[in-house]
């Protein structure tokens, strides 16, 4: 038997949400216990559980304290995107194509997505661990320059090499990568036309967009694709991980006729 120790329950009322917005309960694993039968307790998978809790084994001890993320349900509205769905409940464009087995981020209106929310998103934690650590360096770097220090003398020729050093390293560095490429379009029949950054293909077919992985080519990043030319990396993928690409073509015929090909991407930005 499961031994919930706390539960905090939040309810706020959302455009197009069925049941409430809740945080993330929290459990104390008792002798007996599996993943197993806690994931199925909560209407959930293992892989869920693990990935809730950092796991990177099945194997869990009497009195670790594990989260649970509540499931509730999102009806997709007119002009939704998996982006903007993703910003509102604090998780990722993956994490919801994960949750919900999407191959890709195309959706359409009535759609029922699953959403587990009340844990930290990644990005956001990696953002405040950052901030934290340049809190931290910065204090440490104002206590260092607190002693007072003996000026060494400078030529003019240092000065110099060290203007010149500033003035190089100022430049925005590109990133080249080669990718294998493929294409494909909004035409497809359910299919809103918009991408995972919210750009309306349908309205704007000759829009040049590539759908990416976000951990090789950051989303909403210019890029200079080989034989396609300038584009935005506006778009992610089920299929599309590590370093493979889907560039958009307006029309159906124009993506079948690109097919399959090795290219070199560089990132602009």
């Amino acid at each position: 038997m499961l031994s919930k120790l706390k539960t905090l329950i939040a309810v706020a009322v959302l455009s197009g949400t069925v049941g409430a917005n809740a945080h993330a309960e929290e459990l104390t694993v008792k002798k007996g216990d599996t993943l197993w039968n806690i994931a199925q307790v909560h209407n959930t998978s293992v892989e869920n559980v693990k990935n809730w809790n950092q796991l990177t084994t099945n194997l869990i001890h009497p009195g670790q304290v594990l989260k649970i993320a509540t499931q509730q349900n999102y009806i997709v509205k007119q002009d939704d995107t998996l982006w903007n769905i993703a910003q509102r409940f604090h998780v990722t464009v993956e994490q919801l194509m994960e949750w919900n087995q999407l191959t890709s981020a195309l959706i359409h209106p009535g759609l029922d997505l699953v959403i587990y929310e009340g844990l930290t998103n990644p990005s956001e934690e990696n953002s405040a661990r950052q901030v934290q650590a340049e809190k931290a360096t910065s204090t440490s770097q104002v206590q260092s320059n607190s002693a007072p220090q003996a000026a060494a003398p400078r030529s003019v020729g240092s000065e110099t090499s060290q203007s010149q050093t500033v003035t190089s390293t100022s430049k925005a560095p590109t990133k080249e990568i080669t990718v294998m490429a493929t294409a494909y379009t909004a035409g497809c029949k359910g299919c809103s036309g918009r991408t995972a950054t919210g750009i309306n293909l349908k309205d704007n077919p000759n829009t040049k967009v590539i759908s990416v992985d976000p951990s090789i080519i950051p989303l909403g990043s210019k890029v200079y694709v080989e034989g396609y030319g300038e584009a935005i990396a506006g778009d992610t993928g089920g299929a599309i991980k590590g370093n493979r690409i889907d560039v958009f073509m307006p029309t159906e015929q124009a993506a079948l006729n690109f097919g399959k090909k090795q290219l070199k991407v560089t990132i602009l930005n």
